[in-house]
């Protein structure tokens, strides 16, 4: 079988086995009432959503999981479908995980009930775990630092690389996370991400780490099948925390990183509106550059519906994710 024909069964694998474990999920997580908490200066219409079921990046993280411990283990058969290079996406995926899954349960049960982990505290965790991905990548797999459009060969940043790295994964996690407040947007927008580095990793040869990106992108499509709308389960940031930061490293990994804000587009507009809003708010003394921010809530208030908005943005997403490869492969 053909290096593409294996991904692209894995791809169509993870996603069957997301659909499958999803009902059962969602029973798991009505019984221990995990539902969402809707923030009292958003969109009216966002009240509807009030109590619908959260954390469901639990979703597609354990298909994924599964998938490359059961594909590692056919080594033993003399079958090498993945390698061990997909260890740190996978490192990266469950650490930030875990982190948004007690983000979300401080949010939901917590002494933060609505508001979840402090900001700072947060913040600095997602630094130490992207410091620690960080090395691993620069001392014990020595990723190629730096391709950029045009430019033949690998360029050398030295010891700078790993700060880079750190702001790469960080940024990366918390636009995502900012990203996913509409129904399949999160989904749709990373989806089209990890294609686009997954193709990029069959060009550069990476062949084991785009199987990781292809079934990872099966189980968000897994996802999508109960998170469009109307959503039936949100992924919370158990789900945008790890999609984000398996991403930058994805990226790190091929060296392709300084195309990341074109390929995720949506994303960096989105934390750019949340900047300028505030910027502005403080500028002025009161008067604000949206009508609400992040920007998806804007154009809500500005009277497009949820759909309108969603498609919209995964078209801009859709487009500038395939100049990213474009620009990949110059």
């Amino acid at each position: 079988m053909s290096q593409i024909s294996v991904t692209l069964a894995l791809a169509g694998f993870s996603f069957l086995l997301t659909v499958i474990w999803g009902p059962p999920l969602l029973r798991v997580l009505r019984h221990f009432r995990i539902g969402k908490l809707i923030r009292v200066e958003g969109p009216e219409r966002h009240f509807t959503k009030l109590g619908t079921l959260t954390m469901g990046g639990v979703l597609f993280i354990l298909p994924v999981l599964l998938i490359a411990i059961l594909m590692n283990g056919s080594s033993l058969l003399g079958m090498r479908v993945l390698g061990r290079s997909i260890l740190v996406p996978m490192a990266a995926m469950v650490g930030f995980g875990i982190l948004g899954a007690i983000d979300d349960w401080e949010g939901l049960r917590g002494s933060r009930k609505g508001l979840g982990m402090r900001a700072r505290t947060k913040f600095a965790l997602q630094v130490a775990l992207a410091l620690v991905l960080a090395f691993i990548l620069y001392f014990l797999l020595d990723v190629p630092q730096l391709y950029l459009p045009g430019i033949q060969g690998e360029i050398e940043i030295g010891y700078w690389w790993i700060l880079i790295a750190v702001f790469v994964i960080v940024s990366s996690t918390n636009a995502i996370n900012l990203t996913d407040g509409l129904d399949g947007m999160a989904g749709l927008i990373t989806a089209t991400a990890f294609v686009t580095y997954g193709g990029v990793a069959l060009f550069q040869g990476q062949i084991y780490l785009a199987r990781i990106c292809f079934s990872l992108v099966g189980a968000i499509f897994g996802f999508l099948w109960f998170n469009v709308h109307p959503a039936l389960l949100f992924m919370g940031d158990v789900g945008s925390l790890s999609l984000g930061a398996t991403l930058a490293v994805v990226a790190l990994m091929t060296g392709q990183w300084a195309i990341l804000p074109v390929v995720i587009i949506i994303p960096v507009s989105i934390v750019m509106s949340d900047i300028l809003q505030i910027g502005y708010f403080k500028l002025t003394k009161g008067r604000r550059l949206f009508k609400m921010a992040p920007l998806h809530h804007h154009f809500e208030l500005s009277g497009w519906s949820e759909t309108q908005v969603v498609q919209r943005f995964w078209l801009i997403s859709l487009l500038f994710a395939m100049i990213g490869a474009a620009l990949a492969v110059i």
